[in-house]
């Protein structure tokens, strides 16, 4: 009887309701269609959503309760929709409750997605979280349809025990919708949620919860910067980590390539990093490169902050930071020791000094007695492996014999002169010095002619690791750049020294007061003078007072990163007070010298030849023993002088002089010029300028 009752729609008139909602669904599944809800009375209608809401909370579709497929709201594909006839009052308090079932949805589907690997720690980390926490409103959903099941629950009692849950959830589907579209991972994860937690700093369940999440999503991430700050090793599978390595980069290139940047952009930082520790995240990356940088010289080291604990905190709290820094100062301390004194970095710098600033210069005029015919020659035609010889040969014959690291150094040949080579890396852009004119002020060398090993020869010098993170092969080619322009101005200097004992040996012999040879002589004087007070300024006012001062520094850093500042500060400065970084000044140097050279070569060839003809007439004279007796006694009283006079007053000769002494008196006072304008950006010019006014 009850049966045909509730066929007939009159379900109400049944004992007991929910045994009658069994028969109306079991008579559904076989193929009836079902009937509006308004066809049935309100206790009834309460009963079949009730039935279809637990369902649709846990992602199942209702007979009354459907998906819909479209956007509703921001971020969703679905909604979910209630039958239309459903009761008004009932209607509303179901409304309450479908958007737990959606928000539901999407985190369960997020929950599901970002479990695999392949989206990161960070992501695997919060899904397992979210799990948790659905595990949590899976319990809760079961004891309400428990409660269901039982004749115990109304639609307003389900939703007072939804009200928590809603919000909880709400705050869950907001976190991952962002996350779907910015395809956050990592850092981006952890920057996320941290920002829902601080947008929500009114609610204080909500912004627990989500507390709650950075702490289970940030764990793996603490693993990795707590390896990363304890060892110097990443271990970062999926590229999440705040430290980016490059591992194409070897430390084998700061030794080899001008323009290496292992130390730079082997570890670099990542454009995403997490709030939390973005004040931190320079001190981060330096430890890490600091311990990576022992571990490559073969050390292994303990940090004694990772005995007391672990970062593995979930969130940054002080003595957390507090660890990073005493991690920090740990390896910082131990790398720094580990150069300067395993490895002798200030031994090493004063070893190149030696060499690459000849402050002990009798190796080096030894070897340019020794190699002068080679040095000679055309750059093709030298021999690199003679000229090692005659440098090995020098070394042990100087004081640089006492010296533990001179087997270290060797002897190149460059393929570019000085001023090509200056010219190349400052338009490469790799100079720092403001003071750096246009491309076109650097560019050639104004000597002309066959570039001998004179222009070319320079020094090397075996730098190993981890030395080569100060003694890099960009600093290295710096000290080159000195060494050369000290070196050639040596060669000038030798040759007018030459020029000089030729004058000397002329006067002895003849009195060439108010001659062509005086006045030569008078020239010579002025032109060693420019380059001894060049050299002088170079050696005791630039390179040594910077040098002591740059020791002083290295002796205080306190870490390497300070070492490498101060040697490349000290290097940049070396350049630029030297003129090697002054374009138009360097021009004009280079000018005078090669003004010199012309003297000295002219000089070199035109007095022993006015003083040929004089040769002949002693050689031709009288044959018998008696009468050249005679003869070389009158030409030793009143003839020879007199021809060595005319000789001394040749014309040609006085006219090469002349304008190799004019020529020379008209750049020298421009380069005083020059000078003078530049001291006002570095005063150290002024010395040079008030130096050389004296030759001018």
């Amino acid at each position: 009887m009850q049966f045909c009752f509730f066929l007939h729609g009159h379900l109400s008139c049944c004992a007991d309701p929910l045994i009658c909602l069994f028969y109306f669904i079991l008579f559904c599944s076989h193929g009836e269609m079902l009937k509006a809800l308004s066809s049935f009375s309100p206790s009834v209608q309460e009963l079949l959503v009730i039935e279809d809401l637990l369902s649709a909370m846990v992602g199942i579709e209702g007979k009354y309760v459907c998906v819909r497929r479209g956007r509703l709201k921001e971020g969703n594909s679905f909604y979910y929709q209630l039958e239309p006839s459903l009761d008004a009052s009932l209607s509303d308090l179901a409304k309450r409750i479908l958007p737990l079932c959606e928000n539901y949805v999407v985190v369960s589907q997020f929950a599901e997605a970002r479990s695999h690997f392949k989206h990161g720690l960070v992501n695997h980390a919060f899904a397992s979280a979210l799990r948790a926490i659905l595990q949590d409103y899976h319990a809760m959903t079961a004891q309400l349809e428990h409660q269901y099941r039982l004749g115990r629950l109304s639609l307003q009692g389900l939703w007072f025990f939804c009200q928590p849950m809603v919000a909880a959830m709400q705050v869950l589907s907001t976190a991952v919708q962002r996350a779907i579209v910015q395809h956050a991972s990592g850092a981006a994860m952890l920057n996320l949620l941290q920002k829902q937690a601080i947008a929500m700093a009114g609610d204080n369940s909500a912004r627990s919860l989500l507390q709650k999440l950075i702490h289970a999503a940030s764990t793996p991430y603490f693993g990795i910067l707590e390896r990363w700050v304890y060892e110097g090793v990443i271990d970062d599978p999926y590229g999440e980590f705040l430290i980016n390595e490059n591992k194409s980069l070897q430390k084998e290139s700061l030794s080899q390539d001008y323009y290496a940047t292992y130390w730079q952009q082997r570890y670099s930082l990542r454009q995403e990093i997490p709030g939390f520790l973005a004040s931190y995240a320079e001190t981060i990356l330096t430890t890490g490169k600091y311990l990576n940088a022992i571990r490559e010289c073969g050390h292994i080291v303990q940090v004694p902050s990772s005995e007391n604990g672990t970062l593995m905190k979930g969130r940054v709290q002080q003595p957390v930071l507090e660890r990073i820094n005493v991690a920090h100062d740990f390896a910082s301390a131990e790398l720094l020791n580990l150069i300067i004194h395993k490895f002798d970095l200030i031994g090493r710098l004063r070893s190149v000094k030696h060499y690459f600033f000849v402050d002990q210069g009798d190796f080096l005029v030894h070897f340019m007695d020794t190699a002068r015919e080679e040095l000679t020659r055309k750059t093709s035609a030298m021999s690199v492996e003679k000229l090692q010889s005659l440098l090995e040969l020098a070394l042990r014959t100087s004081v640089a014999a006492s010296d533990p690291y001179h087997e270290d150094l060797a002897c190149s040949i460059e393929e570019l002169s000085l001023m090509a080579q200056l010219h190349n890396i400052v338009r490469n852009g790799n100079v720092t010095s403001q003071q750096i004119g246009s491309a076109e002020s650097a560019s050639a060398p104004v000597s002309s002619g066959i570039t001998t090993g004179l222009e070319t020869f320079t020094l090397e010098y075996k730098v190993r690791w981890p030395l080569s993170l100060v003694i890099s092969r960009k600093a290295l080619t710096k000290y080159q750049l000195i060494f050369r322009h000290i070196f050639h101005c040596k060669h000038v200097e030798r040759q007018l020294c030459a020029t000089w004992q030729m004058h000397q040996s002329t006067v002895r012999t003849v009195n060439t007061l108010g001659t062509a040879i005086s006045r030569s002589y008078v020239v010579c004087q002025r032109m060693l003078h420019f380059l001894q007070t060049f050299q002088h300024y170079m050696t005791f006012e630039v390179l040594e007072p910077n040098w002591h001062l740059m020791h002083g520094q290295l002796l205080n850093a306190k870490s390497i990163d300070e070492v490498m500042q101060h040697h490349d500060a000290f290097l940049e400065k070396c350049l630029r007070q030297c003129t090697l970084l002054w374009p138009q000044i360097l021009k004009k140097v280079d000018k005078l010298k090669f003004i010199c050279l012309k003297y000295a070569t002219a000089t070199q060839w035109l007095i022993p030849a006015i003083f040929r003809q004089n040769d002949h007439f002693q050689q031709s004279g009288p044959t018998d023993k008696r009468s050249k007796k005679g003869y070389k006694e009158r030409r030793g009283r009143l003839e020879y002088p007199m021809q060595a006079r005319q000789a001394a007053e040749d014309s040609n000769f006085k006219l090469t002089i002349g304008k190799i002494d004019e020529e020379f008196f008209k750049e020298l006072k421009l380069l005083v010029v020059l000078l003078s304008n530049g001291s006002q950006s570095d005063p150290c010019l002024a010395h040079l300028a008030q130096g050389l006014q004296g030759v001018a």
